[in-house]
């Protein structure tokens, strides 16, 4: 069975992550849901919970057992998907931090395991050109073979403003899941 870790972080988007995690399920792929504190804002945790049957990682501090949960993530994850990817997370990639259990996560992987991008954010965000360096920077580790990007769609926002930033459809992003572990295994 393959092992997915979704990565959901803090924007409007979030709630679309739901979908791609029940069409996930629904492709006989195991998936476990890592939260930003800011994700949590937009959709429950128990929602991720309930549609993958796992609990949902949010801070690495306040787990119970010894086990130190963003490293055993980290080997049990055949690939991670972020979806949505803010443009904070992805800065927070592009420059190491390690700073919440889901960019702790993605730094312990091993280097032969993907992490897909989905970015989604509003037109002027994702065309500024601090967030298309940060970008860059994650496409050219490992020559793009760690990290890729399943662009966002120009549609009308939620800001009310039409353009370039809205997250790719959950049934597209699910496509590239299960192209890129099947290409890996």
């Amino acid at each position: 069975m393959k092992h997915v870790v979704v990565g959901v972080s803090g924007g409007i988007a979030a709630y679309k992550a739901a979908d791609v995690v029940s069409r996930l399920v629904k492709e006989n792929v195991e998936v476990r849901v890592a939260m930003t504190k800011n994700a949590t804002r937009f959709v429950t945790p128990l929602t991720f919970a309930s549609l993958s049957g796992h609990p949902v990682l949010i801070d690495d501090l306040v787990e119970t057992d010894a086990s130190i949960p963003h490293i055993a993530w980290a080997r049990w994850a055949d690939l991670v998907l972020i979806a949505p990817t803010t443009a904070n997370t992805l800065a927070r990639l592009a420059h190491g931090f390690a700073d919440e259990a889901l960019t702790a996560l993605v730094l312990a992987l091993e280097p032969n395991k993907a992490v897909l991008l989905a970015p989604a954010m509003n037109t002027r965000m994702w065309e500024n050109p601090l967030v298309q360096r940060n970008l860059e920077t994650l496409r050219a580790l490992d020559a793009g073979q760690r990290f890729d990007v399943i662009d966002p769609v120009s549609k009308r926002l939620a800001c009310g403003e039409e353009g370039l930033g809205a997250l790719a459809a959950p049934e597209r992003i699910v496509e590239a899941v299960l192209a890129r572990v099947a290409a890996t295994r």
